[in-house]
């Protein structure tokens, strides 16, 4: 056997070697799905920092850093770090099922709001940021150089809203067994307009409604298509995204410490061909790695699936949702149900994202993917995916809450409602459902500045 230290050598120099594109290509389908059983659910959860006393203003960095830095160790493992605009996110470990990933969340959730609490501070997990513009406060290079790569690319608004106003809930579920995988990745694409519409929390931005459910799933229809858009479903989805990966533009090289943004429209592909020189050099393994974390299709391959289109929401709902979305892919039973109620919708996001519930159709699959979900959830959650339910039932999503608060108190009542310190009124006549809403208006190492996967 070769020494460790050789053996490193040499796997340092692979990862440093210039590919070619069939090396690159048998790179991204061969990490594309692990075969092996379902059952292991990881989850993340986003949500805007909020200064309890001023919530129109942003938080500053260094505020930001003096609190995260202040949070005790999480008892359920979840990681802590920081998004462009100050959004906190807790990713939590893979756990055995959905029921212990909730809990473990929840115990991480608690520990972390007290001790933002004692500074003033509070979470709102909801889609977009209801009340303050656009702005990013995390000084990280990579961002910054996200920003510019947006700005050449033509998509500036989008691309800061996108980074500094959205947060989300992502459900991270085993790819399972190989022979199922073309099914599978459908059905969480199948799936995708049914609870875009079902979690939508996001209708108000710069304190006014926008006249879309989720304006989270807005902001990143209007991102570029070719990072951002689905990855086509057919009976090869390792190889798939494989393709979408070669051909998704480069964002950014990143060099040591720095990353420096792509401002024209280079696919991966061509800087691997040398057709198109970027940094003075072909790309090496860890560049395609790396550019693997700029891409943000709504299920995401990584090994396992991540689930990427579920807006954030305060409780019950985001435990609800988490439920959801595992038992009707995991569960045999309620996934052949819910391939059924979802096949009318397949492909409507953005019916989904302006629509949601207020769509017939919509609504229609919506009440079979749940009805399918409460029969097969754990017990544990039956009572969160119960109360979700009821609520889609009578055509609400969790973003009606936010409009209530809106009417009853204006934009920073809304804020603070998410975050628990104000809660608000509890709808007695469905009056804002999505059935009857109308458009108004179209510095330190802790906590994390910058991770891999963000955002």
């Amino acid at each position: 056997m070769a020494p460790v230290t050789d053996q490193h050598s040499r796997a340092t120099d692979q990862h440093s070697r210039a590919l070619d594109l069939d090396t690159a290509f048998a790179a991204v389908a061969d990490g594309a799905l692990r075969d092996g059983p379902t059952g292991a659910v990881g989850l993340e959860l986003e949500a805007h920092l909020v200064d309890l006393d001023r919530p129109a203003a942003r938080v500053p960095w260094g505020r930001v850093c003096g609190a995260l830095a202040a949070v005790p160790p999480l008892p359920g493992g979840s990681r802590l770090t920081c998004e462009p605009g100050g959004q906190v996110e807790l990713s939590g470990p893979p756990l055995p099922d959905v029921a212990a990933a909730v809990a473990a969340l929840r115990a991480d959730r608690t520990v972390l709001a007290a001790a933002l609490g004692a500074d003033r501070l509070g979470l709102a997990p909801v889609g977009t940021d209801p009340l303050r513009p656009p702005q990013r406060v995390n000084p990280a290079t990579r961002y910054a150089a996200m920003e510019q790569h947006f700005t050449a690319a033509g998509c500036a608004a989008a691309g800061t809203a996108m980074m500094t106003s959205t947060a989300s809930l992502q459900v991270n579920l085993e790819a399972g067994p190989a022979a199922g995988w073309g099914d599978r990745v459908a059905l969480a694409h199948r799936l995708g307009p049914v609870l875009v519409a079902v979690s939508a929390c996001s209708p108000l931005v710069g304190g006014r409604p926008t006249g879309w459910r989720s304006t989270r799933q807005q902001v990143w229809g209007d991102l570029d298509q070719a990072r951002c858009g689905p990855v086509l479903r057919g009976d090869d989805p390792a190889g798939e995204w494989a393709a979408y990966a070669l051909a998704a533009p480069v964002m950014l090289v990143r060099d040591e410490a720095y990353a420096e943004p792509v401002r024209g429209r280079v696919p991966f592909s061509d800087w691997v061909t040398g057709a198109v020189p970027l940094g003075g050099r072909r790309p090496t393994a860890a560049d395609l790695d790396y550019h693997l974390t700029t891409l943000f299709p709504p299920v995401r391959p990584r090994g396992w699936l991540e689930i990427r289109y579920l807006d954030a929401a305060p409780e019950p709902w985001w435990p609800a949702l988490a439920a959801v979305t595992t038992v009707l892919l995991d569960d045999p039973v309620a996934a052949g149900r819910a391939a059924e109620a979802s096949a009318a919708t397949a492909g409507a996001w953005d019916t989904a994202a302006r629509d949601g519930l207020a769509d017939p159709a919509l609504h229609a699959a919506a009440r079979g993917c749940l009805a399918a979900a409460v029969d097969a959830v754990p017990a544990a959650l039956r009572r969160e995916v119960e109360a979700l339910a009821e609520l889609v039932e009578r055509g609400a999503d969790p973003g009606t809450a936010l409009l209530d608060a809106l009417h009853a108190g204006g934009p920073a009542a809304a804020l603070l409602s998410a975050t628990g310190t104000a809660p608000p009124e509890t709808p007695t006549s469905g009056t804002h459902t999505s059935e009857t809403h109308t458009s108004e208006t179209p510095a330190t190492e802790t906590p994390a500045t910058e991770t891999t996967e963000a955002p």
